[in-house]
Parts: structure tokens; sequence; C-alpha cells
């Protein structure tokens, strides 16, 4: 049975559901509300500096890979990917830093440089990382989140107590050194939450640091948008950009239409891509799931302050990804996630993609994008940019020991205001909903509206969670539900 689906949102999850929608054979119609698609993962292009808006990190290619190969295809038909090495810099202080190498032996005799003992330590955290990986990332993240059964297989029963420890607990259990500390728990912050308040069993997060490594499409992450732009549209999906949604219509308890630019269009199913708090919005009241006071007590994933910035030099002493942790990390946390202010002293992270992709800068030129986490929710000024703007350069040079100010040929500035008026983000959230355990797989918001009939939503508020990966499984996750809807009607609704 052939349905009319129309899509709400361009991002990753959108763009993944459509083309499992449209290999079913299904009429898909992805309605974008900005100029162009990618939803957070846009490409902004000035004066020869091309940026990724968005995400930056290519981790976990095997998630792609699996993706791709659903429809005979690879990601090299679409893209090229690098590996990067080092991995990335992390600066503690002034001309303190260490570098993540590429491969796991490698990064084991740079712990055991800084602690003896701990190379050792790391290959065996690394084991039970990678036995994580592939009971999560090859199996759990692949469940739809409707029921706490799915999480329970012989595998996971014998790791209850992964479930109820933290990752910074066990981290700090194997290693004592501040730095590598640091290190382990940074990767778990894709995840949206403070490492103490990650369950365990999320190590497989290390895995795909340390164990698959980081790398870089050529072109930016942009140019991942682009390939499933190109597989969507070569499976028939239809993608309308300037197209924001302002409502959802229902009737008889079912997704009916869509009202879009004032004109409405009908739908035999609606996905919904965009923000899951914003998605509901666009129903009425009595048609909503989740209460301004549910979203109001969720845990959310940092949003950010970022900088895009043009320098008419090469930088020296930074890589492709750099980390600066100069400052307290557990600090930064709070200000985050207990007592939400703009911090004092951020941590901040930066990617010179010109480092490794010449088409990011022009020759001899730089591009830099600077993130600062910062709690949703908090005020956004001109004003608070300049000054953290200011902090986050003075820093860079003084940890780099360059100069770079005067080298500046424009700044971009993206912050929570504008999540907010791009996307339509709940408090101007960047990354989702945190994966803490309260917050995981059946303890999120539904895949499948449970008081509209052909209703779903899709990505980072819902299930597996937030990042790229996550984002593409989503999309498989919301299409294999749509596939069992209509396979279980045409199973009642068949004469016998």
């Amino acid at each position: 049975m052939k349905k009319n689906i129309k899509i709400i949102g361009s991002g990753f999850s959108s763009l993944a559901a459509a083309c499992y929608l449209a290999k079913e054979g299904h009429k898909v119609t992805v309605y974008e509300k900005n100029a162009t698609p990618g939803g957070r993962a846009r490409r902004l292009v000035k004066d020869g500096f091309v940026f990724d808006m968005g995400p930056t990190w290519y981790w976990m290619p095997d998630v792609f890979e699996r993706f791709f190969s659903d429809f005979g295809k690879k990601p090299s038909d679409y893209y090229s990917i690098e590996k990067l090495s080092p991995a990335y810099r992390v600066y503690f202080g002034e001309n303190d830093f260490v570098d993540i190498a590429d491969n796991l032996d490698d990064i084991a005799k740079t712990f055991e440089s800084i602690e003896p003992g701990s190379g050792k330590e790391l290959q065996d955290f690394m084991a039970e990382a990678r036995s994580n990986y592939d009971i999560a990332i090859k199996n759990l993240v692949y469940r739809p989140g409707e029921s706490p059964l799915e999480l329970v297989t012989t595998q996971t029963v014998t790791r209850l107590a992964q479930f109820v420890s933290n990752i910074s607990r066990d981290i700090r259990k194997r290693f004592k050194n501040t730095k590598l500390v640091q290190i382990l728990e940074f990767p778990v912050l894709f995840l949206g939450a403070k490492p103490s308040d990650t369950p365990s069993f999320y190590s497989f997060m290390n895995f795909a640091d340390f164990g698959l490594g980081t790398w870089h499409p050529k072109n930016g992450m942009y140019s991942v948008i682009e390939g499933m732009v190109q597989l969507a549209t070569e499976l028939g999906v239809t993608i309308v950009t300037n197209a924001p949604v302002s409502k959802i219509g229902v009737e008889n308890a079912e997704a009916h239409t869509l009202e879009i630019n004032g004109k409405k269009v009908a739908a035999d199913m609606v996905v919904c891509g965009a923000d899951y708090h914003h998605g509901e919005t666009l129903l009425e009241p009595q048609y909503r799931k989740y209460s301004e006071k549910y979203w109001d007590t969720r845990t959310f994933a940092p949003s950010s302050l970022l900088f895009y910035v043009g320098f008419n030099k090469k930088l020296k002493n930074v890589q492709h990804h750099t980390l600066f942790f100069d400052t307290d990390f557990d600090v930064h946390a709070k200000d985050i996630y207990d007592n939400p202010r703009w911090p004092d002293e951020p941590l901040f992270y930066a990617s010179f993609a010109s480092k490794t992709d010449r088409s990011a800068a022009p020759e001899g030129q730089e591009a830099g994008t600077f993130l600062i986490p910062l709690a949703p929710g908090i005020e956004d000024t001109p004003e608070l940019r300049a000054k953290y703007f200011d902090i986050i350069i003075n820093r860079l040079e003084k940890l780099t020991g360059q100069t770079v100010r005067e080298n500046i040929l424009f700044t971009e500035s993206f912050c929570l205001n504008d999540f907010i008026n791009d996307y339509n983000s709940y408090k101007g959230n960047a990354y989702g909903l945190a994966n803490t355990l309260w917050q995981t797989a059946f303890l999120r918001p539904k895949l499948r509206s449970p008081k509209v009939k052909n209703l779903y939503f899709t990505g980072q508020l819902t299930v597996p969670g937030p990042g790229v990966p996550p984002a593409l499984i989503s999309g498989k996750l919301v299409a294999d539900l749509v596939k069992k809807q209509l396979t279980k009607y045409t199973t009642e609704t068949s004469p016998a």
C-alpha cells in the first residue's frame, strides 16, 4: 500500500527516513524551512571560505556504510573521506598539549608516557568499550524504543552494573592523571550530558573515538548531506526549500494535512524531523503528548556559541580538530547543567578544516570554526557574543604562541537566538535531548505519536539520541515503524 508521505525538515534523520520510505515505493516530499537542505548541517560560504555550520566530526563510519549499503550503495559513491592523523589535539595550558593518534597502539603509548601503567589500562578499557560498541551500535540502537524489553538481551543482562554506574566513575578508577581523565571523558560530551550522569555502558563512544578514529569528508560534512540529497532524489524524493510548516492538520485523530506558506497540502502520513517540541506545537493542544512541564524538566544537551572566522594567514600549532581544556572541566559543566549561566572560563573547541581540506579557504589562508558549549535557555546578546569572542581569541593566542587577531578578515556568529529562529529549537538547544539513564531508549519521546495516527517523529530528541550517526539510525527506525504499520493494516484488511 503506497502512501503520500510528507516529511518536515531536511536534516540527517529526515533525509534518511525519506530515502527508506521512497525505497518502499511511497511518494515522499520533504519540506525544509530554510533555503538549503541539511537542517543544522548547513554550510556557510563567504569570500572564498567554506564552513560547516553544524556538525564537524565524522565518527562511526560503519553507521554511514550501513546506511548507504541498505540502498546498494557505498559512501564513496557520493563523497570521499580521509582519516585524520592526528585525530585531534587537546590543549591543557600554554605549549602544553596532547595529540591523539589515529590508532589505539600509539594512543596507548601516549597515555603510558603521561602516566606509567595507563597504556595497559587503556587497552583493557577499550576492549570493554569495543564489546559495548558491538552490542549498542550493531544491535540495540536499531530498536525503536517502544518497550523496555528491547534492552533485555543475554548480553545486556550481564552488563546491568554498567547502566547504574557512570563513565566518570569508571574512568577515574583506572586513570589518575587529570589530562587522561578529561581526554577519556570528552567523547561522551557528544551524548549531551555530564560524564557523571552518563551510564558506563556508553563507553562505546570511547571506541568510536580511539578504535574507529576521526575522519573528514572532502569538502566538509555538508558533502554528506549533498550525498544523501542525491540518493533521495535518485529514489524519487521531492525536496522543497523555503517551505516552513505552520500546522499539522488532524481529522478523526489522523494526520491529514500540512499548512505551508499559507497553503494546505494533503498527506496520508507525516514524519516530523523538526525539533520534537516544535513539531508538537504544530498540533492543536489536545493532540500533543508532551506538556511544557515535561520539556522543561528534561535534561537537554548543550547549546553553543559558534564563530566562523576567516584568517588571512595559516595558523600555527593547531590541528584540524583542536580542543582547549585549559580551564576547569567540571566548573564549565556545572554552568551548563546544574546552574545554567554563561561560564566565566569556558572550555572551547576549534575546527580548522583548511588544515586538511584546500576547499575550505583560499590559498595561504585559514578557516576557523570555534564552539563554546552553553546551557540552553540563557540570555543571548551581541555584547555577550563579542565578550566571549575576545576571551577565546586571547586564549588561542596565548596557548598556541602566536598573534592572530590582526589577521581576522571577518567573523560570523551563531548562538541560541539563531538556533531558535533558524531551527525552531527548544530553548536554543544545539544537540537535542541528553542521553542520561532516565532519557535512554524507551524513556525518550516516542517515534510514533500516541495521540495522532499516521504521525511520526524522528531526530535528536527521540530515539536513539543526539549525534549524526544516531540521526541516520532514527530515520531508519521511523521508516521501519511506518512499514510495520502498513503491513499490519494490509494484513488486517485483506480478505481471508
